[in-house]
This record gives C-alpha cells, structure tokens and sequence, in this order.
C-alpha cells in the first residue's frame, strides 16, 4: 500500500489482487463442513487516501482530534450522520467494555488506537521469575493461547496480530479508535478495549477462513468479550458457527454482522453469519451520504436489521496512516461501536436490552422501508438518550425482534406485536432530532 502523501486511488485490479480469498487454498483432506460451507472476508475497496492534518492545540471541545472533518457519518454533516456529538455528552464508552474485531488483525503500534487495546489480565505484569508475561513464551493465564496479550492470530496460531490487509485496523478504528488525543481521528466508541481476532491474512498459503472463524467466536466467548464484530460471511449455513454464536449469546455476546456485499435481497439469498436465527445478532446494512442503500450492499425486508454508513468511510490503516474504505463492513463497526456506548451507559443492560435499545431508537427512513426490517438508520444518540423510555425488562419480547430462521432451522416463534411500538418509539426520537436541530439553528 502506497504511503498517504501518494494521494493513490487503489484500483479494482489491485484489491481483487489483495482479494485472491475467492479461490481458496484447498486441503489435501477437506473436511465435509468446509467443502459445503466457506466464509468470504468482506475486504472492501479502498477508495480514496486522505492524507492525514496536523493536530490540534485545543482540546476543550469534546472530540476535536483534526480528521473528524473526514469522517461525515459522525461530524454532523450530512443525512445519514449518526448523532455522535451529542451522544458522546452522554458516554464517551468504557475501558471495561470489550469489542472482540474478527478481521485481519491490527496496527497495534497506530498511534490512534494503541492505548485502546484490549489487554489480557492473565499475560501482563510480571511472572514468578520476574519476566514480562506478554514476553515470556509462556501460557500465563493457562487459556492454551501463549502470549495472547491483545488477541490472537487464528491463521498462523500465534499472538502476531500484523495487519497485511489494512481491513481488520481499518474496523477497529471505526469501532474505538482513542478520542481526543490531538491526532488523527475518534472512533464510534473513544472508549473501548479492542480485542484483536485474526481470521485473514491475504499473504498465507492458506486460510481457513471458516475454521478460523469459528475459533475466534470460541475465543471471544472464553475471554469476556461483550460484543464481537463480524465482517465476513457466506452462502451457506454452518452448524459449527451457529452454535459458536449460540454459546455467544449463552455468554450474553452481542453479535454484530455485515448483511455482505453481494447486491442480493438476503430475504431470498441468505447470508450467514448475519442471518441466522439467533436474537444476539444485528444484521446490518451500509447506506451513504444521503442515507441511500449502496448498491453493492445485501438488504432485506426480513433478514437485515438496520443500516449504519458504509460508503467513503475515513479511518485508520496500518503504518499509523489514515484512508477511507466501503463497505457493511464499515456500517457493522459503527453498530458495535454503539452498543459499545449502551453497554457502558447501562452497566445492567443484557445483551437482549441493548439489541433492542439499538434497533427501537434507530431513525426511520422512507428509502429504508423495503431494505431493512425496521426501516432505520443507526442513531447513537437516540440509543443512549432516550433510555429511561424503555423498562428494565425491555420493550417488547425478545422473539418480536427476530428474524426469519433459515430452511434448515427450526423456526422460532415470532409474532408482528410490537410493530407499532417500534414505528411510534422512532417518531418520538424523530421529534428529539428535529428540536435538537432547531436549538442548534437558533444559536
């Protein structure tokens, strides 16, 4: 990837060329599970290099790190902005809340997120023999992963986390790049503990991109994740990865899954992870500017939840560089990002609460009405703002916001009650907006 100050456009040849994922590296021996069923990373386009501003001396306006001016789904600046400013007046996150980021791992020494990485208890601070944990070779914590200090790497089963793609640091930043340190950008959630979770690596002989998702969800679900954020996905279903996110949500594990990028109504065509019957799952869909579907986005009356923006989206790559990428990739990081905010405002929030919390205050959009279940566009302030509307035990059953199983599923019960709750719910955050915009033109 070309230093920033190329100000190069990364051309179709060259991403597909970083995207030879397609023709997977076959086993001697596949195993039954991968020959019927693979998980495509969704490596969106890289669109255009920004290169990145000098920083700021002030620091009383809350989040005034230089490049927010980049990043339109959260200045305020367009349709489908999701409301960030004012959500941060009421959490900024929590270090205790982790974000398990299933990717093609990290940057961890970018500038802009080093200090929100997540880091294993059990592999800091000194051994017996007064050696660093996090250096000693050693399985401190005794969870089978030696050295696991920020995560793991599921490709080459080792704790190296190096991003060789640029998506995986790209998510993370989206997701909880650090606020308000004068550089660069804020994430979603400027507060967080990222858990880095290597599935991907484009430069490995081989990837077994299932099998290794599949053990990062199983790490994720060991080691006190709340949320896991997921790009990937494919055609077929898997009973290895339901149950891992089955046992997710036995854990209390939101779920948070790319709807895909393959133009499709997922209502017909399924697209799993995001479409299994699960009620720790948020499907999501990438919108741009003017609050539009992207073309290239999987949507769904049925199967795809909400939509988050997706398109042009500025954020961190490795090298400690910034750059923008498309994609639900993207819309999937700023949901976790969210749920991140509800998990910290809401210490006694579930993850059942916090689905709902997202979904019942998302803003309802005309265009979204045949692309998404609920009709909305994620609104971080509303999700935070209007909490004390919803009682303890939630606003609705948990099955009134489920989705259609797959064929091979038992179909959970489900019923339509609640429907109107939802719309009415998301008129009363409508009005919220429309008087905070009003205040905001008077002065």
């Amino acid at each position: 990837m070309k230093a920033l100050n190329n100000k190069k456009f990364i051309t179709l040849a060259a991403a597909l060329s970083l995207m030879s994922f397609g023709a997977y590296h076959k086993q001697e021996a596949p195993t039954q599970e991968q020959t019927s069923a693979q998980r495509t990373p969704q490596m969106e386009l890289l669109g255009k290099i920004i290169p990145g501003t000098a920083p700021k001396k002030e620091k009383d306006v809350l989040m005034t790190d230089p490049a927010m001016k980049f990043k339109w789904g959260m200045n305020g600046s367009t349709a489908a902005d999701i409301s960030t400013n004012l959500a941060w007046s009421i959490s900024r996150g929590s270090k205790d809340i982790i974000v398990a980021v299933i990717d093609t791992g990290i940057d961890v020494n970018h500038p802009d997120i080093k200090n929100n990485l997540w880091k294993n208890p059990g592999e800091t601070g000194l051994d017996k023999n007064g050696k660093d944990k996090a250096t000693n070779g050693i399985d401190d914590d005794g969870n089978g992963f030696v050295d696991d200090v920020h995560g793991w790497n599921f490709v080459a089963n080792n704790h190296n986390l190096e991003d060789n793609h640029g998506h995986g640091t790209h998510i993370a930043g989206i997701v909880g790049a650090e606020g308000d340190n004068g550089i660069g950008i804020s994430g979603v959630a400027p507060k967080v503990s990222i858990m880095v979770l290597k599935y991907y690596d484009p430069k490995a002989k081989f990837n077994d991109n299932l099998g290794n998702t599949i053990k990062s969800i199983e790490y994720a679900n060991k080691m006190g994740a709340k949320i896991i954020n997921y790009s990937g996905g494919g055609l077929e279903f898997s009973r290895r990865e339901y149950n891992a996110i089955k046992e997710s949500r036995e854990k209390g594990i939101l779920f948070v899954a790319a709807a895909g990028n393959e133009r499709s109504n997922s209502d017909i065509h399924n697209y799993f992870p995001a479409d299994y019957n699960l009620d720790n799952i948020i499907s999501v869909t990438a919108i741009n500017q003017q609050a539009k579907v992207l073309k290239s986005s999987n949507y769904g009356k049925e199967s795809v939840h909400i939509a988050a923006p997706g398109e042009d989206i500025f954020s961190l790559l490795p090298g400690g560089r910034y750059g923008q990428m498309t994609g639900t990739s993207q819309a999937t990081a700023f949901v976790s990002g969210v749920a991140a905010l509800v998990f910290a405002n809401n210490n006694s929030f579930d993850y059942k609460q916090v689905r709902k919390q997202i979904l019942i205050t998302s803003d309802e959009i005309e265009g979204l009405r045949q692309k998404t279940k609920y009709s909305g566009k994620l609104n971080s302030y509303a999700a935070l703002a209007i909490q004390d509307a919803i009682p303890a035990n939630g606003l609705m059953a948990a099955e009134n916001l489920d989705f259609k199983s797959p064929a091979n599923e038992d179909p959970a019960a489900q019923s339509n009650t609640g429907s109107e709750n939802i719309r009415s719910l998301s008129s009363i955050v409508t009005a919220i907006n429309e008087s905070v915009k009003e205040v905001e033109n008077k002065n």
